[in-house]
């Protein structure tokens, strides 16, 4: 579980078209990622990933995803504030 203060990362993921699924498949064993989805657009695969900090998701990407046979690139959001979240709003 991540604590407060933890870091919400948006994932996404180029990936060798024949190696879809079982990098999907991979990314979803990793315990920090909460969401994975095939999408159609210029990447293939979005994932949620919740990290206790910054240095760990560093971790997690550089040595767990980025290492993963079939992926060719990612893209990193960071969440920096959640306005609206499984359509109930967050802020004031």
């Amino acid at each position: 579980m991540v604590q407060q203060g933890g870091v919400r990362a948006i994932l996404h993921v180029f990936v060798d078209s024949n190696s879809l699924e079982k990098v999907a498949r991979e990314i979803t064993k990793i315990p920090e990622v909460v969401d994975v989805y095939e999408v159609t657009g210029e990447f293939d695969i979005v994932a949620v990933i919740m990290s206790p900090g910054i240095e760990q998701f560093r971790e997690l990407l550089k040595d767990k995803i980025l290492k993963m046979p079939g992926v060719k690139s990612t893209v990193t959001s960071i969440v920096l504030y959640t306005y609206k979240k499984d359509g109930v709003e967050t802020g004031e």
